[in-house]
């Protein structure tokens, strides 16, 4: 190549990413090696088996698509995009080849594979930017754009924050003997067991008021002094939900604990060194609001809130666990309320709540997804109540900045205000006829979690749903076809993935073409697998526990799940900042070559998993073990 054109291909090579992140010398280092090579339109580079030479493509000028052995598309490209990426890897299968082919004339720029590792042994820091794995490539990007670092205590683990220094007993252990173990762990309490489940808890201070004061004999077994039953934190849960749970019982300290595995305790004492607990604060006023208007005056506190967060670099998966616990803490308020202003009420009931918010996955767009399950005992005079009881507190949400539902899904319609044995009639329905409507609503409560009231309606209600499942043979194979019906957008995007027409033309609903696809597989895997939970990320792991996703597959479509959600909540900070209404609609021209690139990274993983669950869900759908 002439040297004459190092100095162009280095200026354009350094503009885009991941080369923009490299020292000016290793850019120039590698412009030097690149060959150029000109492609007419429909001209191909077929990919896989052992090719002596191996290059990592980029694309100059024109067009490609990518398309596997089937025939189907894995991607489109255009100027300033990678390819080549896979066939880095020096043993890559058969089953993974694919074509490129030349969609218009096409000028494009080829690196080295040889010239390339040798470069990045040199420096090791830019490897994973190159790396023949998406998800590292998704990981890396994270890494740059979000750091974890200083996020504030209250979006760490429990585990992360909490001491290992608890003292364990049994429960006929004496009190004295209880003291000494206190003493000699440096605790302020102890965990007590019986045939190795925790039964009770007790501490310094109950030693203090109930055995001394008391005068209770020291010889005493600790199960006469001890707090039955006690509350509990698991380790991978947040600080925040944990330091809720204390301020909402009014306790010093909470056993870490999972399992009836003892790991550690998490006392107030660890929680004073935190400066960012603005979440706990709020959800305290909104404990002690004492009117709907009330409660409406916190919501800029809200949003302040989750900008903190976004600003902050929070990761995604944290920051809907925190929005989700404020509105928990918003709705369970605006019950008590509406329970004060109508009256006792006159039967039984669970307050539910479904979609996004029943999987822990709430933003500044999500609205209300809400129901109510009756006792069936409940009569027609019981409903006028509850028909009147939950309009208060739909339209109490809407005026705190939870919209009502378009689709109205929520306990204001009477539908969605029934007595249990309708509930499960509902669900046996849909289970039997998987068409549009029953899925549409089935969809938005296929995820239900409790609030409030009787808790065992929802616990009944989910295993009739989870019993159906299993037993149905068409149902799962549905989702699929209903879930597939829409792919991802792995064309160009300024011609192929846009919506075309309406008030968002020309922009990219991140939503419907990346996110409720991921959310939707992710349904599919976890009902598949028996997950309870209805988390995204946690049902996949749970997909994965049961050897129906392969590791590479789990940390792929997390990957893709995590950059494309801080990719919608970055979108919908600068909507916010800007005064404007925030959507889910991006202008793709404010994406730059780091952001288009892991953007298709995310959505030809999404576009895999779509044809595994193709495959193993519809094609073998009879076979499947769903228990």
């Amino acid at each position: 190549m002439p040297q004459t054109l190092i100095p162009n291909i280095h200026d354009f090579i350094a503009r885009i990413d991941p080369f923009d992140k490299l020292p000016r010398d290793l850019q120039r280092q590698i412009a030097s090696s690149i060959k150029i090579i000109y492609l007419a339109k429909g001209e191909q580079i077929h990919f896989g088996g052992e090719h002596e030479l191996r290059y990592l493509y980029v694309i100059r000028t024109g067009s490609m698509e990518q398309r596997k052995h089937s025939g189907m598309l894995r991607a489109k490209l255009s100027e300033e995009d990678l390819f080549g990426f896979t066939f880095l890897e020096k043993h890559k299968e058969d089953k993974e080849d694919y074509t490129a082919t030349a969609i218009e004339s096409t000028l494009l720029y080829l690196i080295p594979h040889a010239e390339l590792l040798k470069l990045l042994e040199e420096h090791p820091l830019f490897v994973e930017h190159f790396a023949s794995n998406a998800q590292v490539r998704l990981h890396s990007a994270l890494d740059v754009v979000w750091s974890d670092s200083e996020k504030g205590i209250f979006v760490k683990k429990v585990s992360e924050v909490a001491s290992d220094k608890i003292a364990v007993v049994q429960h006929d252990t004496p009190i004295q003997e209880v003291a000494r173990d206190i003493i000699a762990v440096c605790s302020p309490t102890a965990v007590v067991m019986k045939e190795g489940v925790i039964v009770g808890l007790i501490t310094d201070r109950d030693m203090t008021k109930r055995v001394i004061l008391a005068g209770v004999d020291i010889q005493t077994p600790v199960s006469q002094v001890m707090t039955e039953d006690p509350l509990t934190i698991g380790p991978h849960d947040l600080v925040l939900k944990a330091s809720s749970l204390m301020m909402q019982h009014n306790i010093r300290s909470l056993p870490v604990v999972e399992n009836n595995r003892v790991f550690g305790l998490l006392t107030t004492t660890h929680l004073v060194r935190n400066n960012r607990m603005q979440a706990v604060f709020l959800i305290e006023k909104i404990k002690y609001a004492e009117t709907a208007q009330d409660l409406a005056l916190l919501t800029s506190e809200r949003q302040a809130i989750f900008e903190a967060l976004v600003e902050g670099q929070v990761n995604g998966d944290v920051i809907g666990h925190v929005m989700t616990m404020i509105m928990d803490a918003y709705n369970r308020r605006l019950i008590q309320m509406a329970e004060k202003h109508f009256g006792t009420p006159p039967c039984e009931y669970a307050w539910i709540v479904a979609g996004s918010h029943a999987r822990n996955e709430i933003h500044m767009l999500s609205d209300q997804d809400n129901a109510i399950i009756l006792s069936d005992e409940a009569t027609s005079s019981d409903r006028l109540y509850f028909q009147h009881f939950s309009m208060w507190i739909c339209n109490a949400l809407d005026a705190c900045g939870f919209p009502l539902c378009t689709g109205k899904f929520m306990a204001a319609n009477p539908k969605w205000c029934q007595p249990l044995r309708v509930w499960k009639a509902y669900y046996d329905k849909w289970i039997a006829n998987p068409e549009y409507d029953c899925l549409l609503n089935i969809s938005v409560f296929l995820e239900t979690r409790w609030l409030f009231g009787d808790q065992q309606f929802n616990n009944e209600l989910q295993s009739h749903l989870f019993d159906g499942i299993a037993k149905s043979s068409i149902f799962l194979p549905s989702l699929v076809r209903d879930s597939i019906s829409i792919n991802p957008p792995l064309g160009i995007f300024n011609s192929l993935v846009l919506e075309k027409t309406g008030s968002h033309s020309n922009m990219l609903n991140i939503k419907k073409f990346a996110l409720t696809l991921i959310v939707d597989l992710a349904r599919i895997y976890g009902l598949a697998a028996g997950a309870t939970s209805s988390e995204t990320v946690t049902r996949f792991n749970e997909a994965y526990d049961k050897n129906m996703l392969s590791e590479e597959m789990l940390k792929n479509v997390l990957g893709a799940f995590r950059f494309i959600t801080q990719i919608r909540l970055t979108h919908q900070l600068k909507e916010l900042k800007a005064g404007r209404e925030p959507d889910n609609h991006i202008d793709p021209n404010i994406f730059g070559s780091f952001e288009r690139k892991h953007l298709k990274d995310a959505f030809r993983i999404i576009s895999d998993l779509q044809d595994a669950a193709k495959l193993r869900f519809t094609r073998e759908a009879f076979s499947v073990d769903i228990s």
